[in-house]
């Protein structure tokens, strides 16, 4: 049962791009690796910039850096 977690800020993240990136990465298993549709999970996280931290600092800061 392939278990599949996906972390993600939600800039622009919609309900509509949630449901293509699971139906998306469940078919791709199903067509790389023969796994069953059926037990496969996907579960997307979305957290914010301030949580997220890339070389010492968070996003936030990193994208408001010139």
């Amino acid at each position: 049962m392939p278990f599949v977690n996906i972390k993600l800020t939600p800039d622009g993240l919609t309900a509509e791009k949630k449901e293509r990136l699971i139906a998306g990465v469940t078919k791709l298993l199903q067509e790389e690796l023969g796994k069953n549709p059926a037990t496969t999970v996907v579960i997307i996280e979305t957290v914010e910039t301030d949580n997220w931290g890339i070389g010492g600092q968070s996003v936030t800061k990193r994208r408001q850096a010139p």
